[in-house]
């Protein structure tokens, strides 16, 4: 009897392991990946993997346009370049608080959201087909001695539309630290607050 015992979990335990590597072989996951943020702010963030037999890649699609940003954004990490502006909370037409929610007031030169995932990141303004909340890299422009930033999208302006962002200052002063820049690259790494 304690022989058939043995024998029986055996099995159970093989049926077991075969069941779990069905699982993992049979297609797309969720995978929780530890990442590091340009500020070397460790975060976890939950990522749809496309399980390619051995090989797991992130699924990122370019795009060209607002269009297709609202089209595919929800479901997928998107690319882009555009132009990049700067902004400060005194800026004509202005309020001194942001747009989105939580609408911090940025007129005391805080240019930074602390996000629970991505902790201390830039605010940026961007146009209404990325939605509130989104995490936005910025990689390939004159940043001081960095060249690449990450953001969150906490604003809106009437100037803000398409393919541009507009990166938060302490003031409108300061902005002719970055002036108009073009072919910058943007990747959507988030989408909104639930992503």
């Amino acid at each position: 009897m304690k022989m058939l015992s043995k024998v029986s979990k055996y099995y159970i335990f093989i049926i077991g392991l075969f069941v779990i590597a069905f699982i993992i072989v049979g297609g797309n996951t969720k995978v929780d990946i530890v990442t590091s943020n340009v500020h070397n702010v460790k975060s976890v963030s939950s990522t749809r993997l496309i399980n390619t037999g051995d090989i797991a890649t992130i699924t990122t699609k370019s795009v060209n346009s607002t269009k297709e940003i609202k089209k595919y954004g929800f479901k997928n990490q998107l690319q882009f370049t555009g132009t990049l502006t700067g902004y400060g909370p005194d800026c004509e037409g202005c309020g001194g608080r942001v747009a989105c929610s939580p609408n911090p007031d940025v007129r005391n030169g805080n240019i930074y959201y602390n996000d629970a995932t991505y902790g201390k990141i830039r605010i940026l303004a961007a146009d209404k087909s990325i939605p509130c909340g989104s995490i936005i890299h910025i990689e390939n422009f004159k940043f001081g001695e960095n060249n690449e930033v990450v953001g969150i999208v906490l604003d809106r302006g009437s100037a803000i539309v398409g393919l541009t962002m507009d990166l938060l200052y302490p003031s409108e002063a300061d902005t002719v630290k970055i002036g108009r820049q073009y072919n910058i690259k943007f990747t959507i790494e988030r989408w909104g607050w639930n992503s």
